[in-house]
C-alpha cells in the first residue's frame, strides 16, 4: 500500500478521481440531464460534494494513524482544496444562477431562511484554510498556530451538516449519515488533543 501512494501517478490519479464529480456534472449539463430544475439539481450536487470532500479531509489523519500510513498526509491539501472548489461551485450556482447577483434579494433569502446562513458560514470558515494551506504558510503561522488554525475544518464540516439538515427538512437520513461520520472523525481526534494539552 505504501508504495501505491508514495508511487508518482498516486497524486495525478487522486486529482482526476476528485475532479471527475466535476467532469460528470457539465457531461450531464451538455447532455440536458439535469433534470427539470437544473439549479436545484447542480446546487445540491455541488454542496454534497463539499460535504464529502470536507469529511475526506478530516479523515485522513485518523485514517493514517489507523492504517499506519503516514504517506497518507500528501493527500489531505489536494482534498481540502477540491471542498473548497466545490464549495465555491456550491456558492456561485446560488448567487449566480438562482439570485442573478441580487444583493437585496439574497439579504431577504438569508433572513427568511436559516439554512443559508449556515451555508456561508461553513464556505466562510474554508476560505482562511485554503488561503493557508501551503507550506510556506505552515512556516510564517508555525505549526502549532497552523494547526489551531485548521481545526476550523470541524466547525465548516458542522456547519455543512446543519445546512443540509436545514434545507431537506423531511428525509434527514443523509444529512444524518455526514453527521455521524463527522462525529466519528472529531472523537478519533480526541485523545491526540488531549495529550497535547498535557504536554
Amino acid at each position: 500500500m505504501s508504495r501505491i501512494l508514495l508511487s508518482k501517478a498516486a497524486k495525478p490519479l487522486a486529482f482526476l478521481l476528485a475532479l471527475e464529480p466535476f467532469l460528470a456534472l457539465g457531461w450531464r449539463a451538455l447532455e440536458g440531464r439535469l433534470g427539470p430544475n437544473p439549479i436545484e439539481f447542480v446546487t445540491r450536487n455541488t454542496g454534497e460534494w463539499t460535504l464529502r470532500f470536507l469529511l475526506m479531509t478530516l479523515a485522513v489523519t485518523p485514517a493514517r494513524r489507523l492504517l499506519r500510513a503516514p504517506e497518507l498526509i500528501r493527500f489531505r491539501r489536494m482534498l481540502g482544496l477540491f471542498a473548497f472548489f466545490y464549495g465555491g461551485l456550491h456558492l456561485m450556482t446560488y448567487v449566480w444562477f438562482d439570485q442573478f447577483f441580487d444583493a437585496a434579494a439574497m439579504v431577504r433569502d438569508v433572513m427568511k431562511r436559516p439554512f443559508i446562513t449556515a451555508g456561508f458560514a461553513s464556505y466562510a470558515l474554508m476560505a482562511p484554510l485554503a488561503a493557508t494551506s501551503t507550506a510556506g504558510w505552515i512556516r510564517r503561522l508555525g505549526g502549532r498556530r497552523w494547526q489551531l488554525l485548521h481545526r476550523l475544518a470541524y466547525l465548516s464540516a458542522a456547519a455543512g451538516v446543519i445546512h443540509y439538515l436545514w434545507l431537506v427538512k423531511s428525509d434527514v437520513r443523509k444529512p444524518l449519515l455526514y453527521g455521524a461520520l463527522l462525529a466519528l472523525a472529531l472523537a478519533m481526534r480526541i485523545p491526540v488533543w488531549t495529550r497535547g494539552a498535557k504536554a
